[in-house]
């Protein structure tokens, strides 16, 4: 967890963009199903404000199997996009993420969480204002709560933030995967101003910050 306080405070910002892929959202679900009935793959699912952010970054972490953007928390069911804009159905922009615990902790998963996003301001990333964009961590089991709730007390306990981190910890709950032209967003969209200026910057930091926990080519 010290090397993990340490990673917080490290990184520099410059833009760059990763080659686009074309994905069918039957293409989608194809993969969600295969992760789900491969062995051994765990899940874990966080939102970080907008997810096309989230999913560009853990696409390209070692142990990371796939990364499907959707939304949770909510109250409704099957909500589209523009309902959940509308800021009115409970649900936050976030990402699934199965991972080989074999290659890739928890720990580790939480680690880039914290680093690629501010957990200090309450629903808001950047520009990105309202309770979709959300900082939130939703667990599956008892262990990743308490290793969710053992990072933030100590990393509010170390000062690594000017402010006290907002991040809520909430029980997993039903996972709706978004429109398919979300997916893959900035992999097929990498010269698009939101991309270029916003998801662009942190994928680099990424690279960066986590070198050693980037996948093999």
């Amino acid at each position: 967890m010290k090397t993990f306080l340490k990673k917080l405070i490290l990184g520099t910002l410059t833009l760059t963009a990763l080659s686009s892929c074309g994905q069918s959202a039957k293409k989608i679900e194809q993969m969600e199903d295969k992760a789900k009935t491969q062995t051994g793959l765990a899940t874990a699912t966080f939102g970080t404000g907008c997810f096309w952010c989230t999913e560009a970054v853990y696409h390209e972490m070692e142990g990371v199997e796939s990364v499907v953007s959707g939304y949770s928390g909510g109250f409704i069911e099957n909500p589209t996009y523009e309902q959940v804009c509308s800021k009115v159905t409970g649900h936050a922009e976030c990402v699934e993420i199965k991972y080989d615990p074999k290659k890739v902790s928890y720990v580790e998963l939480l680690e880039v969480f914290f680093r690629v996003h501010d957990p200090t301001t309450k629903d808001r990333q950047g520009n990105d204002v309202g309770p979709q964009y959300r900082s939130v961590i939703f667990y599956h089991n008892d262990e990743q709560k308490q290793l969710a709730e053992k990072a933030i007390k100590e990393l509010n306990a170390s000062g690594a933030y000017s402010k006290p981190i907002v991040t809520e910890v909430a029980k997993a709950e039903k996972f709706y995967v978004a429109e398919a032209y979300h997916q893959n967003y900035f992999a097929n969209n990498p010269n698009q101003g939101y991309c270029a200026f916003v998801v662009a910057p942190k994928v680099d930091k990424f690279r960066k910050v986590f070198k050693e926990k980037l996948k093999k080519n």
